[in-house]
């Protein structure tokens, strides 16, 4: 066991719970649930992703994490019309989805089949916008971000893993005694309640299948690209039908769906994580250790969340993934036959670019898919 694991497990929970947590949050509001049930909806959400994340890397020796779906949470956010029976009757139908989709074979050998070139242009297509942002929040706070990205260079020359830590250390500790965060934190633990579920046809199509197919084209896909960029093999099936089942648990008391991670994951599987790819695994532990806490303690941790600068969250994220942004690069130009495949992908994606509710990883991979196998088809 190595420090470097658990800094990396620790600083891609923080990113994953403080970049989005205001997505659930937003999310629960647009169903009016009340006030214990967006509580239970935030501690249920962690306590599936640490369970998710603790057996899909302990099980196949793999860094495999899960998170949230943002991109799901926006969704459900923007709806209108659902209450919180509705939302959690929804919540189980796309759980149960995922889980029989796991089951079906076709998907998982179709994602062995994606070129490494295209998997890492998907990946760097989805880290970009978060470190461009990084870079952005100088333009928000110039005397937090410069002060502290000098401090991440300057540590990381001689402790990568640490560099992140001590950024955020600092920058939380900067922003209590600059007076930025004037109101006290209270630390508390967290509470459940059970949402009895109701279904209907209305639901199911006007919510189920839209979270389903974007949990599907905007976290699953990328998430399992993120991990085979990373020179894994992880097994697409099981993995999605895990989230599916943990969803279905986790709705009864509230909880949208989890999938597998797409940006924290990124922060797992790199060399700052473990030297040692064979051992990587252990971050996944590390992972779900720390959402295991944020769901003990996660009505309190997101009132501290809040009190965080938007720029130092902005900063850390976009820092946390400057490494996995250089190596998806270098994997999207490693092979001259899948560079201008891969590249279209990784323009695609950054682009954040949506069709008919699905977002731009699904149209780079499409679009890098296509490209690639129109070449072989020629030659």
């Amino acid at each position: 066991m190595r420090f470097s694991s658990v800094s990396a497990a620790f600083v891609a929970a923080v990113v994953g719970f403080g970049g989005t947590v205001a997505l659930v949050l937003a999310a629960a509001k647009a169903v009016d649930a009340t006030t214990a049930q967006t509580a239970s909806w935030v501690t249920m959400l962690c306590f599936a992703i640490a369970a998710e994340s603790l057996y899909l890397s302990w099980r196949h020796k793999m860094p495999i994490v899960t998170a949230w779906s943002s991109p799901s949470l926006a969704l459900i956010g923007a709806s209108t019309g659902f209450d919180i029976q509705s939302a959690v009757g929804a919540f189980i139908l796309t759980g149960l989805m995922l889980f029989v989709t796991g089951l079906v074979r076709p998907l998982a050998d179709f994602i062995e089949r994606i070129p490494a070139g295209i998997s890492a242009g998907m990946l760097a297509g989805v880290i970009l916008p978060f470190v461009i942002d990084g870079a952005s929040a100088a333009a928000i706070d110039i005397w937090l971000v410069l002060p502290l990205t000098a401090l991440f260079f300057l540590v990381r020359v001689w402790n990568p893993a640490l560099a992140v830590i001590v950024v955020l250390v600092c920058g939380i500790g900067w922003a209590f005694l600059s007076g930025q965060n004037s109101e006290p934190f209270v630390l508390g633990l967290s509470s459940i309640e059970f949402v009895s579920p109701n279904f209907d046809l209305a639901t199911f199509v006007g919510l189920s299948i839209p979270l389903y197919l974007v949990g599907m084209a905007s976290q699953n896909l990328p998430g399992l690209a993120v991990i085979r960029a990373s020179g894994y093999n992880p097994p697409a099936g099981s993995s999605i039908a895990v989230t599916g089942l943990g969803s279905i648990v986790t709705a009864f008391f509230g909880a949208s769906t989890t999938c597998l991670s797409a940006i924290t994951a990124a922060i797992c599987t790199g060399e700052e994580s473990h030297p040692d790819p064979k051992k990587r695994w252990q971050v996944g532990i590390w992972y779900a250790a720390c959402y295991s806490l944020f769901g003990v303690f996660g009505a309190s941790l997101v009132g501290l969340i809040a009190l965080m600068p938007p720029a130092l969250i902005m900063l850390v994220t976009g820092l946390a993934l400057l490494t996995p942004l250089a190596n998806a690069i270098a994997i999207t130009l490693a092979k001259r036959e899948e560079q201008i495949a891969g590249i279209t992908t990784f323009a695609i994606t950054a682009s954040s670019i949506t069709f008919f509710g699905i977002g731009a990883p699904f149209w780079g991979l499409a679009a890098g898919l296509l490209i690639f196998y129109s070449a072989r088809l020629k030659r």
